[in-house]
């Protein structure tokens, strides 16, 4: 059949595209644009598009990456069967509505035989008669050469830009161990690589919250599946979103001891990254990831150091024999200083009682605090393990204004004797690692508080008198040796119970610890928050009250001749001797407890059931 096409001219000016786009930096679309002069010159073609193959599917080349636009995409699957066993054919649904004519499918193959892309054109009258000839594989097999040598040098550029892209990160990433350093260049990288696309990095809570990068934390409860899996997988993960019209290509930020994060492009519902594309990505999230472990094993090996010594000058601290609060307030200036919560507390509990220490924050007084602290109560009832809640609004059916909270126990040996609280009003704010230090540090000082506080009861069982649980008189001795030193006056009472061998002898003497004890309960009573009580030995008892008048003393002591009789079974009545000291005067320890040792003698002599006052007549 006659053939208008001069071939050898076509070829000539392929030929010449050849030598001009070989190593050329234009762009991909530039070439095709020259050819379509060709076809137009050659062919009368006046429309002519080209799809690039990539995984299975043909994108057409001069797709602009926009959400307005919408991407003419064609699955290999879709028009197998219009080629079989040909290189081109007429498929009717290709350019639907913008043709004016029949249109020709021409698909472009390797040296292997590998599909590179197809040729979508107009089939006027010259290529429907040149499509007839037997020229027309020579003309595929040229175009195909010209499609094989752009592809390679697009792919060459490509590459050339990617891994010098890679290069300069991995240059950059070696150079620093600044975790804000390596998320800056990961992020401007993948900017760079595709500038036209949104990028969010999501990283674990584990990760160091001091840099300045945008980023989000990675919530099991709130991602989507399709990122969840990435993060546990390993493996690159793509979603479509159809409310936002996005596609979401998720990208785990991988090294070889974990997974750090994910890196998240969204790009337009119809994008598809190449393969080429992804394994970019996936090189640059698995260089991130090696950079930030680097880093974090630097910074982890820092911060062990300073564990250890803070774990080191806490426990020296405590061993000093310092009080049950004093050893309080210094744990709460350690958990100030290392973790920065916003409110510390200490509960100790006894008879399934709370008690707040004086240096927790005022905040655990109020009521909003009260519920954290019946809330980590009610826990530790159930599980007896410290509590690490990353966002208290999760368990809460109200939002509260503290949703970051670390809760560990303070055990003496199996049994929860109290425990601590921090507080902060940003969710995930603790780490895991703040979290394992915390129970580190809190139960090192466990010991050091169950030692205080077994010391305290044995010093009260010192001080305290076991029968009637007024103080023994060596801690009398030594209260009001200290109230001479640092008071201006004070008061001092000895109490003797009228015929108490009597008692003993009618009653039994089981009837007169009965006796001390009601007199003890009564003395308590009068003394509280003015003075103390003490039993001076057998049957006598003290009373000391500082910074106190005779006269105030003596209305004290005539109340108590009244009552004790009342509330004594059976009945009896006291005598009372009082003595006083002031700056004033010659103040003496001996002296006082003499005086008013001669002022009871005295009461007991002028017949008993009263009171006498050194150097004042009886009452």
């Amino acid at each position: 059949m006659a053939n208008d096409i001069d071939l050898t001219k076509f070829k000539g000016r392929v030929f010449d595209l050849w030598t001009d786009y070989t190593f050329s930096q234009d762009s991909e679309i530039n070439w095709f644009e020259e050819l379509k002069v060709l076809l137009a010159e050659f062919f009368d073609v006046r429309f002519a598009t080209y799809y690039k193959q990539d995984a299975h599917t043909f994108i057409q080349l001069n797709w602009n990456h926009s959400l307005i636009k919408k991407r003419e995409a064609i699955r290999w699957i879709e028009i197998e069967g219009f080629f079989y066993e040909k290189d081109y054919a007429e498929i009717p649904f290709i350019r639907k509505g913008e043709k004016q004519c029949g249109e020709v499918s021409i698909l472009f193959r390797s040296e292997d035989h590998e599909i590179l892309g197809m040729l979508v054109m107009e089939a006027t009258e010259k290529w429907e008669k040149f499509a007839k000839t037997s020229e027309v594989n020579e003309f595929i097999l040229i175009i195909s050469k010209l499609v094989r040598m752009v592809r390679k040098s697009i792919f060459l550029t490509e590459q050339e830009h990617q891994y010098r892209n890679l290069f300069n990160v991995t240059k950059m990433f070696h150079s620093t161990l600044e975790v804000d350093q390596i998320l800056k260049g990961t992020l401007l990288a993948v900017q760079d690589a595709f500038p036209d696309f949104e990028n969010t990095l999501i990283l674990s809570n584990d990760q160091d919250r001091k840099t300045s990068v945008p980023y989000k934390l990675f919530d099991y409860t709130s991602e989507r599946p399709s990122t969840v899996e990435a993060y546990v997988s390993g493996e690159i993960t793509s979603d479509l979103v159809e409310n936002s019209k996005m596609k979401l290509l998720n990208i785990p930020i991988k090294g070889k001891q974990g997974i750090y994060g994910i890196l998240q492009v969204s790009t337009p519902m119809d994008y598809l990254f190449s393969i080429r594309q992804k394994e970019f990505m996936k090189m640059l999230a698995a260089t991130a990831g090696n950079a930030l472990e680097n880093a974090k094993l630097f910074i982890q090996s820092h911060r062990l150091v300073g564990d250890l010594q803070l774990i080191n000058e806490t426990t020296h601290k405590l061993n000093m024999n310092l009080s049950q609060e004093d050893m309080v307030i210094f744990l709460k200036n350690q958990l100030m200083k290392s973790f920065q919560p916003e409110h510390v507390c200490f509960v100790f509990i006894e008879d399934d009682e709370y008690s707040i220490s004086v240096a927790s924050s005022d905040y655990f007084y109020t009521l909003e605090g009260q519920m954290y602290i019946q809330h980590v109560g009610n826990q530790f009832k159930k599980l007896k393990d410290s509590l690490f809640v990353a966002d208290f609004n999760r368990l809460s059916n109200t939002n509260v204004a503290y949703r970051s909270l670390v809760a560990i126990p303070l055990r003496e040996q199996e049994k929860i004797t109290g425990f601590s609280i921090v507080l902060h009003s940003d969710p995930y704010y603790f780490s895991f690692d703040s979290f394992k230090l915390m129970q580190s540090l809190i139960q090192h000082s466990s010991l050091a508080l169950t030692n205080s506080a077994l010391r305290n009861k044995l010093q009260e069982m010192v001080d305290r008198d076991h029968l009637t649980n007024l103080y023994a008189r060596s801690y009398l001795d030594r209260y009001v040796e200290e109230s001479m030193i640092n008071d201006t006056s004070g008061i001092f009472v000895l109490m003797d119970i009228d015929n108490f061998k009597q008692v003993n002898d009618t009653h039994g003497h089981q009837v007169g610890d009965s006796i001390l004890k009601q007199i003890a309960t009564v003395i308590d009573k009068k003394v509280e928050q003015v003075g103390i009580g003490a039993r001076w030995g057998g049957e006598e008892l003290a009373l000391y009250f500082p910074q106190m008048s005779v006269e105030d003393g003596k209305r004290i002591c005539a109340d108590l001749l009244e009552i004790i009789p009342i509330y004594t079974n059976p009945s009896v009545t006291v005598s009372v001797g009082l003595s006083g000291w002031s700056k004033r005067g010659n103040a003496d320890f001996h002296n006082l407890f003499h005086h008013a040792d001669i002022a009871l003698y005295e009461a007991k002599n002028n017949g008993k059931n009263q009171l006498c006052i050194y150097e004042v007549t009886c009452h």
